[in-house]
Order: structure tokens, then C-alpha cells, then sequence
């Protein structure tokens, strides 16, 4: 058994930003991480990350915003707190050494994102998650000798004992070893979980590991069914064409040549919020006015070759290398792709979670400050800001503890059960297979638009694909890089969390921001001004709600 203080599970911007506090708090810290943390997810985040800079917006104002693009659904308490803390995360990150694109005068380059009432985008061309990256990489590698990187670990288990966090269990895959790792305080901070559908923007390491653990482990799943889907993607990649490409001036047309999105957002167009957009695309197609194989155009041409290739130099190489045309001379084929969880596990400001001693932070986290639809270019700045307050606390429980924290060769027996038994099988489920109707099933029948009888048809076909699940068999047999088996503990923690979206969705009777129930066109504030609650039960989820949190804004119609 291993031992430290603080073990932070994912090493993106959420994990890496947990581990600097902590280090910088002087507590012994481990970070386990399935990739390099250079490999992450944050890098590929593109078009920028928000904050009232300049002296013409104003927080309150990126307050608002963000509220509004929630539909009321995000906590205004820690929406001011998390806005608040925007611009100081920016001069911080600026500090660690992030290259910011900068305007002719020298500040700041800042660019309109959908949703907002101000152009308050800063970015690093279209790389703007890979410069954050690789700057809180390089702050955290000056703290090295202070924490220990276990790289290519998968996380099997959070191990939790008379309510109290004990650390995990993960296997090392280069010997195959499956080993505890005890700490009183555990950070979860492994990001999305968007391999659940088909279509998606995330990587193929987005599996939602760290949220099906702390579902396992007793915590509090939160608001899961509100699932966004980003307006712009390749159509048959998934591969995001971000939303920086209309921040600096791409509009959006379907066959019939018309700029769309004037009949769905007459006062911001083509910088309406993202699940606004989403839908206006979805029903463009599916009303016959998209394009032949279902898409509509993103339009950059009249932009110029030196704007397009300067500030969109990403969207550049994405399009001609995996759609085959140039986006200086051809328009960009688009179709949204799902793209964030606005869901997660459920945690206050400082990111703890309903289990003592376990912590969350970044996508994998629910606090709640995107509510029922992110903005974009909120969620750098959540991993950031959030990831510091979940890795300070962390610290605080760690030094408070005055239990001695154990893994017994029983947690890690729990751990090592269920894989020898997929390895004795000679028949059973493979799970490739098993993830590919996940996948289908979740685009088909808990996508943008929903129903009454789609959601329960999800429901069956999730559950009985978990009930397959139980005789899923592995064939590698080796111990090392046994991707097999990787790719089996993944699709265990998607189905997890696939049945408790499609829950959420079936029960919320009501369409907010990126849940739109056709059969429930409206939002419903008399009854589902709540969060959702979901614990893990031997029936499936149990549902619970939650009060949103007031400070100064009522609801009221959302307009773009």
C-alpha cells in the first residue's frame, strides 16, 4: 500500500491546478492520471476562457450572463463567487506564463462568445487549452520533488470506510498491478464523460471514471440529465469547430442560403447560446433545409485568409485534414455533437462532495454554475478556479485528520474480483460491442430534442445492456497495457452513468436549457426549480431535489 496526504485523480487543469494548492499548501500530494497530463482533455479546449477584464464589462455583468445562459438553473451564489475570481485566475495563469493572444494596444485579446452581453473571450488563438496546459504544467513540474506522478494508472475505486474517504484503488498499466493508494482526502478531477454518445467532441479518454467511482463510493450525482451538445462539429468526426470561429465573425446558412439563425435568436444570431443554436440546426435539417447528408454550412470565407489563418489556425488544419475542404475558400459542414455535462458529482464551492474526505473539481464536478447550459468559455475558467478551491481544501481536511487512513487487501480484492472473472470467462459480452449500443441508443433516444417514449425506450435498452454487462469477458489475459481490459472498466463506468441521465431525463417533465422535452415544450419554474439528486441504489438511481440557490436575479423568459 502507498501512502500521501492528498491524491488528486486526473491531471488536466481541474487536477493539475488541485495539486498545485495542495503542493503549495505543504502536503504530500499524489496525482494518478490515465494519460500524460500533457494529453488531457483541457488541451483541447479551443476557443478561450472568460472574464471581465477591461473597463467597459463589468462582473455583474458576466454574472448575469451566466446565469441567463444556466436558465436559471445555476446557484447565483457560486456563479458571483466563480466570476469574481475570473479575472484574478487570468493575471494568475498569465503569470504561470500562458501566451495570450493580444490586441494592437498591447492588452488582452478578447473576442464575443454565445450568451454573452460583452466580448470578455480571452484566448490563445484557437489553442487556448493547450496554453493553459502546458503553463500549470510547468508551474506544478518546479514543485516536483513535492509530489508523485503515477502516469498510465486507471482508477477502479474510491475506498470509503464509516463515511470517511481511505483513498483508492487503481492499477498500474504497465505491470498490471492493481495496488491502494491511502490518503484522507481524494480529488476527483477526471473530466467528462461524453463517450457515452456516439457523436461527441471528447476524447476517447472521456469516460467518466472518477464520477461512476464516486457514485459508487456514495456520493451525490447532480443535475446529469442536462447534457450539452455543441452546435458546431464535423458530422461525421465529432471533431469541435469552436465557437471562436462565430466569435470572430462566421455565420451560419442552410441550403436554401439563408442565415438561419434570425428566426431563432433575431437580436444575437449566431452567437445565441449553445444549446439555442444546437436546436436551431437540428430543426434546420430536420425540416429539409439542411444539406445533403444533414448538415448545415459555417460560413468563415468573408473573414480573409490573415484572420482565418492567424486566429483560427486549428479550425485551418481540422477541416482540411478531416473534412477535405479549406475553410478560406469552401464554408465548414456542421452538426452538434454532444460536448459537456453540465452534471456531475455534486459539490459546494470549496468542491467538497456529500462523503467526507472526497473532493471534485472541473467537468467531473457539479457545483452548480452552468446550471441547465454552460456558456462557453466558462469551463477553463471552472477548472481553474474550482480545481484551486477543491485542492486547498483537500490540504485542510488532509492536515485537520487525525485518523490514520487504511487500504485493506480486501478493497483491493473488491477491485481485482470482478476483472478475474471477466478473464475466466470463455464465453461472454464483448465490450466493444456492449459501448457501441450505449453509444447508439444514447444519441438515439436521450439526444437534443426528447420524449416520454424515447426516454423510457432508454431507459430498457440501458438497463438491459448493464444487465449484459455482467457477463462482459475479457480475452487479453496479459498484464501489460491490457487495453481490453481498460476498455472494459470503461464501459462499466459509462453504463453507470448513461442510466442515470436517461433517469434524470425521463423524470424532469419539463424542457430548460439543453433538456428539451418535445411532449414538455416548456420550462416549468413551479415545479422544477430544483436540481436533481441521484444516489446509487441496488434499483438504480434514487432520485432526490435539491432548492436552487438565489442572490439576486428571478427567473425569467431567457431571450437571445
Amino acid at each position: 500500500m502507498r501512502r500521501h496526504e492528498v491524491v488528486v485523480v486526473g491531471a488536466g487543469l481541474a487536477g493539475q491546478r488541485a495539486a498545485l494548492a495542495a503542493v503549495e499548501a505543504g502536503r504530500d500530494v499524489a496525482v494518478v492520471s490515465k494519460l500524460h497530463p500533457l494529453r488531457s482533455h483541457s488541451g483541447a479546449a479551443q476557443g478561450g476562457i472568460n472574464a471581465a477584464v477591461g473597463a467597459e464589462d463589468s462582473v455583474d455583468t458576466h454574472i448575469y450572463d451566466t446565469v441567463k445562459g444556466s436558465d436559471y438553473l445555476g446557484d447565483q451564489d457560486a456563479i458571483e463567487f466563480f466570476c469574481r475570481e475570473a479575472g484574478p485566475t487570468v493575471v494568475e495563469m498569465e503569470h504561470f506564463g500562458t501566451i495570450f493572444s493580444r490586441s494592437p494596444d498591447g492588452s488582452l485579446a478578447r473576442r464575443p462568445f454565445g450568451g454573452a452581453g460583452f466580448p470578455r473571450t480571452i484566448y490563445a488563438a484557437d489553442r487556448t487549452g493547450l496554453a493553459l496546459l502546458q503553463a500549470i504544467w510547468e508551474r506544478l513540474g518546479t514543485e516536483s520533488s513535492r509530489f508523485t506522478l503515477y502516469q498510465e494508472w486507471d482508477l477502479t475505486r474510491v475506498v470509503v470506510r464509516d463515511g470517511a474517504v481511505q483513498g483508492i484503488v487503481a492499477f498500474d498499466r504497465a505491470t498490471g498491478a492493481f495496488e491502494g493508494i491511502a490518503a484522507p482526502s481524494v480529488v476527483l478531477a477526471t473530466g467528462p464523460s461524453g463517450r457515452i454518445y456516439a457523436r461527441t467532441t471528447n476524447a476517447h479518454s472521456c469516460t467518466g471514471d472518477g464520477v461512476a467511482a464516486a457514485y459508487e463510493a456514495g456520493a451525490l450525482l447532480k443535475d446529469m440529465e442536462f447534457v450539452q451538445f455543441h452546435p458546431t462539429a464535423l458530422p461525421d468526426s465529432g471533431i469541435l469547430i469552436t465557437e471562436g470561429a462565430r466569435g470572430e465573425g462566421g455565420i451560419l446558412k442552410n441550403s436554401l442560403g439563408e442565415r438561419f439563425m434570425a428566426r431563432y435568436a433575431p437580436h444575437v444570431l449566431d452567437l445565441a447560446s449553445r444549446d439555442v443554436v444546437s436546436r436551431a440546426i437540428a430543426t434546420e435539417v430536420a425540416e429539409g433545409r439542411g444539406f445533403p447528408g444533414g448538415f448545415a454550412h459555417l460560413e468563415l470565407m468573408h473573414l480573409g485568409r490573415e484572420k482565418i489563418e492567424s486566429r483560427l489556425q486549428e479550425i485551418c488544419d481540422f477541416s482540411r485534414h478531416f473534412a477535405g475542404i479549406d475553410p478560406v475558400t469552401e464554408p465548414i459542414p456542421v452538426y452538434p455533437a454532444q460536448h459537456y455535462m453540465m452534471g456531475g458529482i455534486g459539490t459546494n464551492a470549496t468542491g467538497a462532495t456529500s462523503v467526507r474526505g472526497l473532493f471534485a473539481a472541473g467537468e467531473a464536478a457539479c457545483v452548480s454554475i452552468h446550471g441547465a447550459n454552460r456558456l462557453g468559455g466558462n469551463s477553463l475558467l471552472e477548472t481553474l478556479v474550482f480545481g484551486k478551491q477543491a485542492g486547498i481544501a483537500a490540504a485542510e481536511h488532509a492536515a485537520r485528520s487525525s485518523t490514520r487512513p487504511e487500504i485493506a487487501a480486501a478493497d483491493v480484492d473488491a477491485s481485482q474480483g470482478p476483472i478475474r472473472a471477466m478473464m475466466a470467462r470463455k464465453d461472454g459480452e464483448d465490450p466493444a460491442a456492449l459501448r457501441a449500443e450505449m453509444q447508439a441508443t444514447m444519441e438515439r433516444y436521450v439526444g437534443i430534442y426528447r420524449t416520454e417514449a424515447d426516454l423510457l425506450e432508454g431507459i430498457r435498452r440501458v438497463r438491459a445492456l448493464r444487465q449484459r454487462y455482467e457477463n462482459v469477458r475479457i480475452v487479453d489475459r496479459s498484464s501489460v497495457y491490457n487495453l481490453n481490459l481498460t476498455d472494459a472498466l470503461e464501459v462499466g463506468h459509462m453504463l453507470e452513468l448513461a442510466e442515470v441521465i436517461v433517469v434524470g431525463a425521463y423524470a424532469r417533465t419539463e424542457s430548460r436549457g439543453a433538456h428539451s422535452r418535445t411532449d414538455y415544450p416548456k420550462r416549468d419554474d413551479a415545479h422544477w426549480m430544483k436540481h436533481t439528486l441521484a444516489r446509487r441504489s441496488d434499483r438504480g438511481p434514487e432520485l432526490s431535489y435539491s432548492p436552487v440557490a438565489y442572490t439576486r436575479w428571478e427567473p425569467k423568459e431567457r431571450v437571445y
